[in-house]
């Protein structure tokens, strides 16, 4: 499949925008939670002042993957992922390898990776940000995690939060609504109540030369886990996004008294989840396995995105895979 919409406009040569310009794609996801077709348009206007700028919108999964690799085919020189995390972790795969650096605008409800490269979380900011970097431009490279060979950038999960992300993909009109913090936390406590507390998903985890046995694995690139709006999520220490190895825990069971106080270290700024006796911390790692115990396949997700049901997921690290600027 061609892209024809990455051609150079007409326009940009009848007003004599200068050659040096920067080429930059925007891969737009219009059904992020905080994206409209109106903030689309002022937001490439505004990007058009300093970038020979293409926006094209995304129409079906793994859609950005596609654009994302023929951008860097076609020698863009940067592409920008406008949505949530999962348009993040699709752009990212399209990416992998090549010289072509990512950047993001904040479309989603939580832009992990945004915030994690210092990319402002409101949309305004975020785009004059990317109008300054232009004159100060410094890609680097990243680390990319890999689950069953899907690159994730920031995190992963087999089991519980990956059975949340499954559950709130059910109802993508709430997902993206302004009531949708409150839909994150009943499909998290639905979730645990169904599925956790009695006959939970078993599985064992090779990790660092012993097996533990356990019913989620949360495995990351860089740290922070997720965010709660602003406020950091902090799982497991030792993970950066460019240390070449992966960290992450190991939950052995989901009894209410242990997710209760998981949860009051997690919100925490002096515990850590790293102490808690249902935990397994491991941290600088370069591969890790999971298998299901019974053969029920267990949720697994990449960068929060439902990634389906599997009874294996092994998890490894590509070192410097990606280019980002930021």
């Amino acid at each position: 499949m061609t892209l024809e919409p990455l051609q150079r406009p007409a326009e940009s040569v009848a007003l004599g925008q200068p050659s040096q310009r920067k080429r930059m794609l925007v891969v737009v996801n219009p059904y992020a939670s905080t994206v409209s077709a109106r903030l689309r348009n002022l937001v490439v206007s505004a990007l058009a002042g300093r970038y020979e700028v293409e926006a094209i919108d995304t129409q079906s999964p793994s859609h950005a993957t596609h654009l994302a690799r023929e951008a860097a085919h076609e020698g863009y020189d940067v592409v920008v992922s406008f949505g949530g995390d999962g348009t993040v972790n699709e752009v990212a795969n399209g990416l992998a390898g090549s010289q072509t650096p990512m950047t993001c605008l904040p479309g989603g409800a939580t832009n992990v990776l945004c915030k994690m490269l210092g990319i402002p979380g409101d949309i305004v900011d975020a785009t004059q940000h990317l109008l300054r970097i232009a004159d100060d431009w410094r890609p680097r490279r990243i680390d990319l995690g890999t689950a069953n060979d899907r690159a994730f950038t920031y995190a992963s999960g087999f089991g519980l939060d990956a059975s949340v992300a499954k559950r709130i993909d059910k109802n993508l009109r709430l997902k993206a609504s302004r009531v949708r913090e409150l839909y994150f936390v009943y499909c998290g406590v639905e979730t645990v109540l169904r599925e956790y507390v009695v006959n939970a998903p078993r599985m064992d985890v090779q990790v660092a030369g012993e097996t533990v046995r356990a019913i989620t694995t949360l495995v990351q690139n860089g740290d922070p886990f997720t965010y709660l709006e602003n406020k950091p999520l902090r799982v497991a220490e030792g993970a950066t996004l460019d240390s070449g190895t992966l960290a992450g825990v190991a939950l052995r069971r989901a009894l209410p008294h242990d997710i209760a106080t998981i949860m009051l270290r997690l919100f925490s700024a002096r515990r850590s989840v790293k102490g808690h006796r249902a935990v397994h911390h491991f941290a600088q790692v370069g591969e890790l396995r999971c298998q299901s115990v019974d053969g029920r396949p267990i949720a697994l997700h990449v960068d929060g995105d439902y990634a389906g049901d599997v009874t294996e997921a092994v998890f490894a690290i590509r070192p410097a895979a990606l280019s980002v600027v930021a």
